[in-house]
Protein backbone atom coordinates (compact mmCIF):
# COMPACT_ATOMS: atom_id res chain seq x y z
CA UNK A 1 0.00 0.00 0.00
CA UNK A 2 1.45 3.30 -0.80
CA UNK A 3 0.27 4.60 2.85
CA UNK A 4 2.77 2.48 4.09
CA UNK A 5 5.67 4.49 2.15
CA UNK A 6 4.73 7.94 3.59
CA UNK A 7 7.76 9.42 5.50
CA UNK A 8 7.49 12.42 7.97
CA UNK A 9 11.36 12.56 7.08
CA UNK A 10 14.62 13.58 9.72
CA UNK A 11 14.32 17.23 10.90
CA UNK A 12 18.35 17.63 9.93
CA UNK A 13 16.73 16.89 6.09
CA UNK A 14 15.47 20.57 6.19
CA UNK A 15 18.82 21.99 6.36
CA UNK A 16 20.50 19.46 3.54
CA UNK A 17 21.99 21.48 0.86
CA UNK A 18 20.17 19.27 -2.12
CA UNK A 19 16.49 20.01 -0.75
CA UNK A 20 17.01 23.27 -0.28
CA UNK A 21 18.13 24.02 -3.19
CA UNK A 22 15.02 22.14 -4.47
CA UNK A 23 13.02 24.42 -2.42
CA UNK A 24 14.85 27.29 -4.24
CA UNK A 25 13.64 25.89 -7.70
CA UNK A 26 10.31 25.56 -6.25
CA UNK A 27 10.61 29.28 -5.48
CA UNK A 28 11.80 30.27 -8.84
CA UNK A 29 9.43 27.70 -10.89
CA UNK A 30 6.32 28.82 -9.22
CA UNK A 31 7.45 32.75 -9.57
CA UNK A 32 7.92 32.21 -13.35
CA UNK A 33 4.52 30.30 -13.47
CA UNK A 34 2.71 33.02 -11.60
CA UNK A 35 4.12 35.71 -12.87
CA UNK A 36 3.28 34.91 -16.34
CA UNK A 37 -0.49 33.64 -15.91
CA UNK A 38 -1.21 36.16 -13.66
CA UNK A 39 0.48 38.84 -15.67
CA UNK A 40 -1.04 37.26 -18.75
CA UNK A 41 -5.27 38.23 -17.09
CA UNK A 42 -3.54 42.11 -15.60
CA UNK A 43 -2.77 42.47 -19.62
CA UNK A 44 -5.90 41.63 -20.91
CA UNK A 45 -7.79 43.53 -18.24
CA UNK A 46 -5.02 46.46 -19.42
CA UNK A 47 -6.24 46.21 -23.06
CA UNK A 48 -9.71 45.88 -22.19
CA UNK A 49 -10.00 48.81 -19.73
CA UNK A 50 -11.24 46.31 -16.91
CA UNK A 51 -13.87 45.18 -19.56
CA UNK A 52 -15.77 41.56 -19.33
CA UNK A 53 -14.35 38.63 -19.78
CA UNK A 54 -14.39 37.18 -23.39
CA UNK A 55 -13.92 33.46 -25.44
CA UNK A 56 -10.74 35.13 -26.46
CA UNK A 57 -9.82 36.17 -23.32
CA UNK A 58 -9.88 33.08 -21.66
CA UNK A 59 -7.83 31.44 -24.69
CA UNK A 60 -4.96 33.79 -24.17
CA UNK A 61 -5.67 32.65 -20.15
CA UNK A 62 -5.14 29.44 -20.94
CA UNK A 63 -2.67 29.63 -23.72
CA UNK A 64 0.13 31.81 -21.43
CA UNK A 65 -0.72 29.50 -18.04
CA UNK A 66 0.10 25.98 -19.92
CA UNK A 67 3.50 27.81 -21.93
CA UNK A 68 4.28 29.22 -18.59
CA UNK A 69 3.51 25.66 -16.82
CA UNK A 70 5.49 24.06 -19.28
CA UNK A 71 8.41 25.85 -18.95
CA UNK A 72 8.20 26.33 -15.04
CA UNK A 73 8.28 22.19 -15.04
CA UNK A 74 10.85 22.00 -17.44
CA UNK A 75 13.11 24.03 -15.59
CA UNK A 76 12.54 22.73 -12.21
CA UNK A 77 12.21 19.21 -12.76
CA UNK A 78 16.20 17.97 -12.61
CA UNK A 79 15.85 19.84 -9.36
CA UNK A 80 12.74 19.53 -7.72
CA UNK A 81 11.07 17.45 -9.85
CA UNK A 82 8.74 20.58 -10.89
CA UNK A 83 5.92 20.66 -8.80
CA UNK A 84 5.34 24.20 -8.84
CA UNK A 85 1.72 23.53 -6.76
CA UNK A 86 1.14 22.50 -3.74
CA UNK A 87 -1.22 20.26 -4.68
CA UNK A 88 1.35 18.30 -6.68
CA UNK A 89 3.34 17.77 -3.69
CA UNK A 90 0.80 16.59 -1.75
CA UNK A 91 -0.14 14.46 -4.32
CA UNK A 92 3.14 13.32 -4.43
CA UNK A 93 3.40 12.81 -0.13
CA UNK A 94 0.38 10.63 -0.02
CA UNK A 95 1.66 8.54 -2.75
CA UNK A 96 5.11 8.04 -0.80
CA UNK A 97 6.98 10.23 -3.23
CA UNK A 98 7.99 12.61 -0.52
CA UNK A 99 8.67 13.12 2.82
CA UNK A 100 6.85 15.60 4.85
CA UNK A 101 9.49 18.00 5.88
CA UNK A 102 10.60 18.50 2.08
CA UNK A 103 6.88 18.36 1.10
CA UNK A 104 6.81 21.53 3.79
CA UNK A 105 9.58 23.34 2.53
CA UNK A 106 8.15 23.07 -1.18
CA UNK A 107 4.76 24.24 0.30
CA UNK A 108 6.60 27.28 1.78
CA UNK A 109 9.02 28.00 -1.46
CA UNK A 110 5.59 27.64 -3.80
CA UNK A 111 3.40 29.75 -1.74
CA UNK A 112 6.38 32.68 -1.84
CA UNK A 113 7.12 32.62 -5.10
CA UNK A 114 3.75 33.37 -5.97
CA UNK A 115 3.95 36.24 -3.34
CA UNK A 116 6.91 37.51 -4.78
CA UNK A 117 5.59 37.30 -8.40
CA UNK A 118 2.08 39.11 -7.81
CA UNK A 119 4.15 42.38 -5.65
CA UNK A 120 6.90 42.10 -9.13
CA UNK A 121 3.18 42.46 -11.21
CA UNK A 122 1.64 45.00 -9.01
CA UNK A 123 5.28 47.13 -8.67
CA UNK A 124 5.78 46.49 -12.78
CA UNK A 125 1.99 47.59 -14.16
CA UNK A 126 2.08 50.39 -12.05
CA UNK A 127 0.10 49.24 -8.80
CA UNK A 128 -2.36 47.78 -11.38
CA UNK A 129 -4.75 45.09 -9.41
CA UNK A 130 -3.78 41.34 -8.86
CA UNK A 131 -7.09 39.83 -9.55
CA UNK A 132 -7.92 37.36 -6.85
CA UNK A 133 -9.75 34.34 -7.77
CA UNK A 134 -13.27 34.14 -7.58
CA UNK A 135 -16.59 32.47 -8.55
CA UNK A 136 -19.03 33.58 -11.13
CA UNK A 137 -22.40 34.24 -11.35
CA UNK A 138 -24.46 31.61 -10.64
CA UNK A 139 -22.03 29.12 -9.55
CA UNK A 140 -21.87 27.86 -5.94
CA UNK A 141 -18.99 27.20 -3.47
CA UNK A 142 -19.89 24.03 -4.05
CA UNK A 143 -19.97 23.76 -7.51
CA UNK A 144 -16.87 25.42 -7.43
CA UNK A 145 -15.43 22.98 -4.80
CA UNK A 146 -16.12 20.08 -7.35
CA UNK A 147 -14.74 22.01 -10.58
CA UNK A 148 -11.49 22.16 -8.40
CA UNK A 149 -11.57 18.63 -7.44
CA UNK A 150 -12.01 17.51 -10.81
CA UNK A 151 -9.59 19.23 -12.65
CA UNK A 152 -6.63 18.99 -10.32
CA UNK A 153 -7.24 15.24 -9.99
CA UNK A 154 -7.01 15.27 -14.35
CA UNK A 155 -3.36 17.72 -13.23
CA UNK A 156 -1.75 15.28 -10.60
CA UNK A 157 -3.06 12.37 -12.53
CA UNK A 158 -1.19 13.33 -15.51
CA UNK A 159 1.67 13.96 -13.49
CA UNK A 160 2.04 10.93 -12.17
CA UNK A 161 1.28 9.15 -15.41
CA UNK A 162 3.64 11.17 -17.58
CA UNK A 163 6.79 12.12 -14.69
CA UNK A 164 6.22 9.65 -11.75
CA UNK A 165 5.87 6.59 -13.09
CA UNK A 166 8.96 4.71 -12.91
CA UNK A 167 7.39 2.73 -16.04
CA UNK A 168 6.64 5.89 -18.10
CA UNK A 169 10.10 5.87 -20.40
CA UNK A 170 9.95 8.02 -22.71
CA UNK A 171 7.03 9.53 -22.00
CA UNK A 172 8.93 11.42 -19.12
CA UNK A 173 10.64 13.34 -21.88
CA UNK A 174 6.67 14.84 -22.67
CA UNK A 175 5.56 15.62 -19.11
CA UNK A 176 5.93 19.04 -19.08
CA UNK A 177 4.09 19.24 -22.26
CA UNK A 178 1.27 16.91 -21.19
CA UNK A 179 1.43 18.96 -17.89
CA UNK A 180 1.25 21.91 -19.29
CA UNK A 181 -1.55 20.89 -21.78
CA UNK A 182 -3.77 19.52 -19.06
CA UNK A 183 -3.66 22.99 -17.08
CA UNK A 184 -4.38 24.98 -19.97
CA UNK A 185 -7.46 22.53 -21.16
CA UNK A 186 -8.59 22.44 -17.38
CA UNK A 187 -8.68 26.57 -17.64
CA UNK A 188 -10.86 26.30 -21.11
CA UNK A 189 -13.49 23.86 -19.22
CA UNK A 190 -13.25 25.78 -15.86
CA UNK A 191 -11.85 29.81 -16.07
CA UNK A 192 -15.76 31.32 -16.84
CA UNK A 193 -16.81 28.98 -13.69
CA UNK A 194 -14.55 29.73 -11.00
CA UNK A 195 -10.95 30.78 -12.67
CA UNK A 196 -9.77 27.11 -12.87
CA UNK A 197 -6.90 27.62 -10.06
CA UNK A 198 -5.64 23.75 -9.59
CA UNK A 199 -3.03 25.65 -7.93
CA UNK A 200 -3.31 26.84 -4.17
CA UNK A 201 0.02 28.53 -4.61
CA UNK A 202 -1.73 30.20 -7.76
CA UNK A 203 -4.48 31.46 -5.75
CA UNK A 204 -2.67 33.01 -2.68
CA UNK A 205 -0.29 35.18 -4.08
CA UNK A 206 -2.91 37.42 -5.35
CA UNK A 207 -4.82 36.83 -2.51
CA UNK A 208 -2.00 38.34 -0.14
CA UNK A 209 -1.03 41.14 -2.60
CA UNK A 210 -4.93 42.32 -2.64
CA UNK A 211 -5.55 41.30 0.35
CA UNK A 212 -8.82 39.49 -1.16
CA UNK A 213 -10.23 35.81 0.63
CA UNK A 214 -13.89 35.65 -0.55
CA UNK A 215 -14.33 31.87 -1.23
CA UNK A 216 -10.46 31.28 -0.64
CA UNK A 217 -10.68 28.13 0.97
CA UNK A 218 -12.17 26.96 -2.40
CA UNK A 219 -9.13 26.95 -3.96
CA UNK A 220 -7.08 25.11 -1.11
CA UNK A 221 -9.37 22.11 -0.29
CA UNK A 222 -10.41 21.29 -3.73
CA UNK A 223 -7.02 21.10 -5.23
CA UNK A 224 -5.48 19.13 -2.45
CA UNK A 225 -8.56 16.75 -2.17
CA UNK A 226 -7.72 16.32 -6.31
CA UNK A 227 -4.51 15.92 -5.85
CA UNK A 228 -4.52 13.48 -3.37
CA UNK A 229 -6.53 10.98 -4.79
CA UNK A 230 -5.06 11.34 -7.49
CA UNK A 231 -2.19 10.38 -6.11
CA UNK A 232 -3.34 7.76 -3.99
CA UNK A 233 -4.93 5.79 -7.08
CA UNK A 234 -2.47 5.91 -9.41
CA UNK A 235 0.07 4.66 -6.93
CA UNK A 236 -2.16 2.09 -5.38
CA UNK A 237 -3.74 0.87 -8.88
CA UNK A 238 -1.04 1.32 -11.44
CA UNK A 239 2.43 1.41 -9.45
CA UNK A 240 2.00 -0.10 -6.00
CA UNK A 241 0.31 -3.07 -7.91
CA UNK A 242 2.95 -3.32 -10.56
CA UNK A 243 5.54 -3.59 -8.14
CA UNK A 244 3.75 -6.59 -6.36
CA UNK A 245 3.60 -8.29 -9.32
CA UNK A 246 7.81 -8.37 -9.83
CA UNK A 247 10.37 -10.25 -8.81
CA UNK A 248 11.75 -8.94 -5.45
CA UNK A 249 15.22 -8.74 -8.09
CA UNK A 250 13.48 -6.13 -10.20
CA UNK A 251 12.85 -3.52 -7.73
Amino acid sequence: MPVSRIAVGRPEEATQPDVLKAALAEFISTLIFVFAGEGSGMAFNKLTNDGATTPAGLIAAAVAHAFALFVAVSVGANISGGHVNPAVTFGAFVGGNISLIRGILYWIAQLLGSVVACLLLKFTTGGLTTAAFSLSAGVSVWNAFVFEIVMTFGLVYTVYATAVDPKKGSLGTIAPIAIGFIVGANILAGGAFDGASMNPAVSFGPAVVSWTWDNHWVYWAGPLIGGGLAGLIYEFLFINQTYEQLPATDY
